[in-house]
Order: C-alpha cells, then sequence, then structure tokens
C-alpha cells in the first residue's frame, strides 16, 4: 500500500499538476493539504474520473484538507481537530481506508513568531498531542500525514541563517513534534533515510528550487503497529520542478 502526502497549494489551479502525478505514481491513499477552495468547488468529477474515492473539507482561499483513495471511498471519521469548538479554521481531516485510519492535516505556520499565530501553532500541536494518544490507546493502525510546518531538525533545512526567526524552525515547534513522536509515533521518512535531508518544501523565493534550498516539512508519522510494514519512503522530488508546481513535492510510504 502506497500513502502520499502532497500540500497542493491551491487544488483546481495544480489541477492538471495533481493528475498526472496521480496516473504516474498511482499512490492508494493522498493526503491533500492547502486546497484554498470551497466545498463545492472541490474537483471531485475530475478525482472519480481519475479513478479515486475522496472526502474533503474545504474553505475559501485558505486551508483545506482532504483524502483520496484509489478505487474505494474513504469512509469519513472526522472533520476537525478536537479540543477548540471555536477553532473553524480547514486544517484536519481523517478518514479509514483499507483497514487504516488516515489523517490529512495541515498544521499552522505560526508566523510571525513570538505573537497570536505562533501560541496558535503551539496550542494546536497541543490538541494534536492529545487527540494522537487517544488514537494510541485503541491499538489501531494509523497513519498521521500532513504538512506539519516543522523542520524537525538541522538536517531538515538547507544550510542557511536566513529562516533562524522562522516558526518553522523555532526550538518550540521542534519540541512539540519531538513530544509528539515520543508518544511511539514512528517519522517513516526519516526512519527509511536518516541521514539524507528528504526536503518536500522549497520557497518561490529567491531561486531555492534551483539552489535545491529546501526544508522537509511533510511527514507521515505511523502507529507503533504499523512501523514493522514500513518497506519504502521517498519524495517525488520531480514534481516540484514541473510548470505551475506547487512549493511542495508529495513525500510517500509503502507498507508491506
Amino acid at each position: 500500500m502506497k500513502i502520499a502526502t502532497f500540500n497542493i497549494n491551491n487544488i483546481n489551479r495544480r489541477l492538471p499538476n495533481l493528475l498526472r502525478w496521480l496516473k504516474q505514481a498511482k499512490p492508494d491513499i493522498v493526503c491533500l493539504q492547502e486546497l484554498k477552495s470551497a466545498d463545492r468547488d472541490f474537483p471531485i468529477q475530475a478525482i472519480n474520473k481519475a479513478g479515486y474515492g475522496a472526502v474533503w473539507r474545504g474553505q475559501p482561499t485558505w486551508n483545506g484538507v482532504a483524502i483520496l483513495a484509489r478505487k474505494t471511498d474513504p469512509v469519513l471519521t472526522r472533520t476537525a481537530l478536537p479540543g477548540d469548538p471555536s477553532d473553524n479554521d480547514a486544517r484536519y481531516i481523517e478518514a479509514a481506508v483499507k483497514g487504516i485510519l488516515i489523517t490529512s492535516l495541515y498544521l499552522p505556520n505560526g508566523n510571525p513568531q513570538p505573537g497570536p499565530k505562533f501560541d496558535y501553532k503551539l496550542a494546536w500541536f497541543r490538541r494534536l498531542k492529545s487527540h494522537a494518544a487517544k488514537l494510541l490507546k485503541q491499538d489501531i493502525p494509523v497513519v498521521l500525514a500532513g504538512d506539519y510546518n516543522v523542520a524537525p531538525a538541522e538536517q531538515d533545512i538547507y544550510p542557511t541563517r536566513s529562516w533562524d526567526k522562522d516558526a518553522l524552525i523555532q526550538p518550540k515547534s521542534r519540541a512539540a513534534f519531538k513530544s509528539l513522536l515520543a508518544q511511539g509515533w514512528c517519522d517513516a521518512i526519516r526512519s527509511v533515510h536518516p541521514s539524507k535531508p528528504m526536503f518536500t518544501f522549497w520557497d518561490y523565493k529567491r531561486h531555492r528550487w534551483l539552489r535545491d534550498a529546501g526544508l522537509r516539512l511533510d511527514h507521515l508519522l505511523l502507529s507503533p503497529g504499523l512501523a514493522p510494514r514500513l518497506s519504502k519512503a521517498g519524495v517525488d522530488r520531480t514534481v516540484r520542478g514541473e510548470e505551475g508546481a506547487s512549493d511542495h513535492a508529495p513525500a510517500w510510504i509503502v507498507l508491506k
């Protein structure tokens, strides 16, 4: 089973890129972020024609998450992260697919920091950790996939000082990610590639793609019972170099 996470950065604008990648890569499950589309504008007909069922939660202009499943329909279980009823951002969706509980999450960016947006990021992390702990207690196979907006360690960002004040690499952001992993989750990409950068994001500015000035922001975390099934992992970097591409590339894993 091949599972991928892909911040598409506007699904309708980049629909040709997405459909081309789906045809080439043939993932069984795809977690999408930053749809930037209202629910009614989600391109479900094109997705279905490509051979995928889907569940989604959209939001005009910002955010938005979806889960696609090849030759089947995901069984929707949640459309929001528990813990704050006042939080209306479309940042979390959860569904069962072929015996595995899958999430697509888009963690807040947190910039500028310090400030309310960074506080929201850390609070969202705490809510995610609380919910993740409950999922672990259920002892079911789970994949927490998505754009975490955190480069967890120095090897997850190109050599630079220009991001030093950015929320993506702050000690508190990295500590929150580390605390989540400490529950028992397996960082699948890093588990398979312990020493390679494995970047998934290259900002549009300052020729960062051409310079390979990237960050690893997109992660697939596996529950303890699922981790032994991990056989392969990677990043489809060439997708980032296409015309009209998202600033992210798909990260993926293969389970035995």
